[in-house]
């Protein structure tokens, strides 16, 4: 019976673009380094492949005869041991680079979060050539070698050593989740979150520095005086090409916003406008956000290069719209 390929693919939460396997002659060994005999994910990827599985704990295995290594390490050194080798890594675990051994990590070897409905048949077309030569084991020692497998992941299951074991996997488990949680949110604020702010500090200099959001409030303040000068105000605030700049400063949201309050306050100008007054003003809110919250939300490009623009433009047609219903609003009030 020849061998079979197998592949494996991230699970909720992993890393890795995933793996494509199919054992030789050489590389026939499926090594389980999880602790307590043999993981499912790798009794999975044996039972596809034909591959020999043992328990790396208690079995030495040379580097040259393993297929892939089974492990469960959320981050520290123990996830980069076996690609520094260079030998595929399937990781239990949502690990991803991380420890002492990070540089060693690539996506070509290793993938993580992996549970068995991830470790699926292959086309052994998709397997390089170099790796794909089959050997030619027995069908009775394969399926021999299956039911040992079975038997000692059975026995290993059971009694108060398999309570013991399955508990420090659950705590495990739970342990390297949260490290990987908090890794990532680390990388997200250093990669996403603070370029954004840095960039939001610059605009803002530069908007205050050189007084251009103020001239444009103070050139726009006459339209708030009435419903016609309202909406094309609405109208203003939303042009894309204006919204991103007022949005960081909020100039025009400052100055209308006072004038309007003082003027409402004293009489000048019913307080109906109130209302109105606020939807007009405040078009332009978080449009200079749009192309970071996507990318906070994992966007592809292509999404984020449609959606920009798409958020922009809407709001030049429902900026002026909301002044209108609010100013219908208001009279209700």
């Amino acid at each position: 019976m020849s061998y079979s390929a197998v592949k494996i693919s991230k699970g909720r939460g992993g890393w890795g673009s995933g793996l494509t396997l199919m054992p030789t002659e050489e590389n026939n060994v499926v090594i389980s380094v999880t602790g307590g005999g043999i993981h499912p994910v790798a009794q999975k990827i044996a039972d596809i492949t034909g591959a020999e599985v043992v328990d790396g704990f208690t079995n030495n295995v040379p580097d040259a005869k393993i297929l892939c290594a089974v492990i469960n390490c959320g981050g520290t050194a123990r996830i980069g041991v076996y690609p520094k080798k260079r030998i595929p890594t399937v990781d239990v675990y949502p690990g991803e680079p991380g420890g002492p051994l990070a540089q060693f990590i690539t996506d070509d070897i290793f993938v993580s979060a992996v549970t068995p409905n991830e470790v699926t048949a292959a086309d052994a077309s998709t397997v390089p050539v170099a790796a794909a030569a089959a050997a030619a084991p027995t069908a009775d020692d394969a399926a021999a070698a299956k039911a040992a497998a079975r038997a000692r992941v059975a026995a290993q299951g059971t009694g108060f050593t398999g309570f013991v074991v399955r508990f420090g996997n659950g705590i495990g488990y739970v342990i390297n989740t949260l490290l990987s949680s908090g890794r990532q949110a680390v990388k997200l604020t250093l990669n996403t979150i603070i370029p954004f702010m840095a960039y939001v500090s610059l605009l803002i200099g530069i908007v205050t520095y050189t007084g251009l959001s103020t001239w444009i409030a103070n050139g726009v303040a006459p339209l708030a005086s009435n419903p016609i000068g309202l909406i094309i105000l609405g109208v203003i605030v939303g042009l894309p090409f204006l919204s991103p700049i007022l949005g960081p400063g909020a100039a025009i949201a400052q100055v209308i916003g006072v004038l309007m309050g003082t003027q409402i306050a004293s009489g000048a100008i019913p307080v109906q406008y109130a209302l109105p007054t606020l939807f007009a003003i405040d078009g332009q809110v978080g449009c200079d956000f749009v192309p970071v919250g996507l990318s906070l939300g994992e966007a592809e490009p292509e999404t984020v290069s449609v959606g920009v623009p798409a958020v922009l433009f809407s709001r030049q047609i429902t900026s002026p719209l909301s002044v209108i219903i609010a100013y219908g609003a208001s009279f209700l009030v």
